[in-house]
């Protein structure tokens, strides 16, 4: 069943793919974040209560999502690698971290400043802003491990294990405002019925949030590159690439 998968665990077949999806990844979250955040910071209606600073939604709400969901494909990653003992899976894990950590920050720091004028502080104790900084912690603590260690399989099984060890704080983020009285609202746009907001204030941020998602993969996947390249460096496959990158430059 899984016999069409087994190729593109060759680092080298794994470059080659990641390499021809860069670009188009790149041109649809382009279009995406062009139409989404024009549309919603000057084209969407202000909110009846928040006014205009409710548009902070516009990349809060993307960032803390894409927060969570890349530390799960993580988490994912990791599962593999300690189970079925890919090599890609290190690698993969090791080009999310930096990425994850930086989505948490910004929604930590635009959660911050869309708190502000609603709360009256920048920052209080809240179950959901908790769980979040534990979340940008956890990135830290999974990038920390990958750079503690020479051995790079010695690495990858370090921070693997503590990124499926942080997968118990992800419902936490996500249900935090439904098990605590917190002063963060409720959900807005994953609701299983229709969304708390008028469509004219949500189609903007589906455009955002695919926007910043394919944006998300662009970085990823250029990461993913990087990383099979230090760790196959000693391939024939790889100095043939870095030879043919030589010559070009040299042109």
């Amino acid at each position: 069943m899984w016999k069409w998968l087994h190729p593109y665990a060759n680092p080298e077949t794994s470059y080659h793919l990641v390499g021809k999806l860069i670009p188009w990844f790149a041109v649809v979250s382009g279009a995406l974040l062009t139409i989404g955040l024009f549309w919603g910071l000057l084209f969407a209606p202000p909110d009846y209560q928040q006014g205009d600073s409710f548009r902070i939604f516009y990349l809060h709400v993307p960032a803390a999502s894409l927060s969570m969901g890349i530390y799960l494909g993580m988490a994912i990653a990791a599962f593999c690698g300690l189970v079925w003992q890919l090599r890609l899976a290190g690698a993969a894990v090791a080009a999310m971290a930096p990425v994850g950590a930086v989505f948490t920050a910004i929604a930590l720091i635009s959660g911050a400043a869309w708190g502000k004028p609603m709360w009256g502080t920048w920052w209080i104790w809240d179950a959901r802003l908790t769980s979040e900084l534990i979340l940008l912690f956890l990135y830290l603590g999974v990038m920390a491990l990958n750079s503690a260690f020479d051995d790079k399989i010695a690495a990858g099984k370090s921070a693997g294990i503590l990124a499926l060890v942080g997968v118990i704080n992800l419902p936490i983020i996500k249900y935090s405002v439904e098990w605590w009285n917190t002063l963060h609202q409720g959900a807005t746009v994953s609701k299983l019925g229709k969304p708390s907001m008028t469509l004219d204030m949500f189609y903007p941020f589906v455009f955002c949030f695919l926007g910043f998602a394919f944006l998300s993969a662009v970085i990823i996947c250029i990461r993913f590159q990087s990383q099979i390249l230090q760790h196959n460096v000693t391939r024939p496959w790889v100095k043939k690439l870095v030879t043919v990158e030589e010559n070009k430059h040299a042109v």
